[in-house]
């Protein structure tokens, strides 16, 4: 156990790594852009949403495929088995139905769900930052303001 612990931990640290240094790029590109005298602030707003998600959206894709090369060298999943889809399973939480991990190695589901479920949430509040940055930026309010 302490070893799926460890090599969990492991693969988790590299992913916060990537979701780091993705983060940081986002925010600074954000802000730079959101700063920029624009006759459509509306059309730079969505601009700037579009192209984050597409830039988080590729940073939890590399960090699954970090779990899938993981699983294969540890030979985690049942062999045949599609090792991207079962990180993609365990990534997102979306649970097991045709896979599972060998006993060896059950532990590194839970814990592959746990770091989706914390960078997700990263992703989320980094969404809601270049958001706010832009439309104070920009002058935009929000509908409810």
């Amino acid at each position: 156990m302490l070893l799926q612990l460890l090599v969990g931990i492991m693969v988790s640290i590299c992913n916060i790594t990537i979701h780091s240094l993705l983060m940081t790029t986002v925010i600074r590109a954000s802000r730079s852009t959101g700063s920029m005298e624009v006759s459509h602030p509306a059309l730079l707003l969505s601009s700037v949403m579009i192209v984050t998600v597409l830039v988080l959206m590729a940073a939890h894709l590399g960090e699954v495929i970090v779990w899938a090369l993981a699983y294969f060298v540890l030979n985690a999943a049942p062999d045949g088995s599609d090792i991207v889809y079962f990180a993609f399973v365990n990534y997102t939480t979306l649970g097991y139905g045709d896979i599972t991990p060998t006993e060896d190695w059950k532990l590194l589901g839970p814990m592959t769900a746990m770091n989706g479920v914390l960078l997700f949430g990263w992703s989320t509040a980094v969404i809601f930052h270049v958001l706010s940055k832009v439309m104070q930026n920009t002058g935009m309010a929000l509908a409810s303001e």
